[in-house]
């Protein structure tokens, strides 16, 4: 390896054609964010449909391909993280496959995932119910019945 003079200041570089140390502090790279997309994900664009769907045996790839495309998705554009939507979908539960395999066939919603969203919202309506019998029965508890000795 030859060593020589930077290109750009005139000072050591390590190797040839590598800026030496001082052009290499001055020349940092600002990283610009890019605005987050609004809106919602593929996945919850895909479970959205299944769920307004009444058909029986779920809906086919080629349906919920067009439901995509009229709520304003370009599946074109995206054909591959539609697929792993789909793939992803399945394999955390949320939707079930009715027939086919992969990203292909009819999928349909996973009971289980729906009564797990229906639970929470009953129990939260017997709470108040709970609460106010457990806050009655300490104070039946603390009062205890007097004997009359005769």
């Amino acid at each position: 390896m030859m060593r020589s003079t930077c290109q750009r200041c005139g000072g050591k570089g390590s190797i040839i054609n590598t800026p030496c140390a001082e052009v290499q502090a001055k020349k940092k790279k600002t990283m610009t964010s890019k605005p987050k997309k609004v809106g919602l994900s593929v996945g919850e664009l895909i479970v959205k449909a299944v769920a307004a769907s009444k058909e029986r045996n779920g809906l086919s790839v080629a349906a919920l391909k067009k439901a995509l495309a009229a709520g304003g998705y370009d599946v074109d554009k995206s054909k591959a993280r539609v697929k792993t939507a789909f793939k992803s979908l399945v394999a955390k539960g949320t939707l079930v496959q009715t027939k086919g395999t992969g990203a292909s066939g009819s999928f349909k919603m996973n009971k289980a995932t729906e009564s797990k969203a229906k639970k929470p919202a009953a129990a939260a309506k017997k709470s108040p119910k709970k609460a106010a019998a457990a806050a009655l029965q300490p104070l039946a508890r603390s009062q205890p019945h007097q004997r009359t000795i005769e």
